[in-house]
């Protein structure tokens, strides 16, 4: 699979959305530093958040071929910039999460992701399991087998 790196402020369900991509129960964690999982890479968000840490996020875009701009549907506001995502020699996509919040505003979030420059928006709530086989396929490359194939193949 194309590696993914996860880049969101804090709290805006970074974690959360790995263990749903990884199968695993979902249960709240505060990454505390950068977590380079076999095709996922999970980061703090005060590395967004911070602009000294900033430099350090460009570096670890280079370990993936796919980077992930997530924002929270229950956003106020973004941290992205307008057209950020040329900056990055990868695929840039944007991931709204949360999006069975009763707060949630995902149009909004989906407009500050392309407005941010990502290629493609995927809609997530990680509780539930939305979104989550479009990026696994998204993600999936030539030979890979998903989960729910398995039993097709047999």
């Amino acid at each position: 699979m194309k590696k993914l790196i996860l880049i969101g402020r804090s709290e805006s369900g970074k974690t959360t959305l790995i263990q749903a991509l990884r199968g695993e129960k979902i249960e709240y964690k505060k990454t505390q530093y950068v977590n380079n999982f076999d095709v996922l890479i999970d980061t703090p968000g005060e590395y967004i958040q911070t602009h000294h840490l900033g430099a350090a996020l460009a570096m670890y875009t280079f370990e993936a071929r796919v980077v992930g701009l997530l924002l929270s549907a229950t956003e106020p506001y973004s941290l992205y910039p307008p057209c950020c995502a040329v900056t990055a020699n990868r695929t840039v996509i944007g991931i709204v999460t949360k999006t069975d919040h009763p707060n949630a505003n995902p149009k909004r979030a989906e407009a500050w992701l392309k407005l941010a420059g990502c290629e493609k928006v995927f809609f997530t709530s990680s509780y539930k399991g939305d979104g989550i086989a479009e990026i696994l396929e998204f993600l999936k490359e030539d030979g890979d087998v998903l989960p729910w194939e398995i039993n097709e193949k047999e």
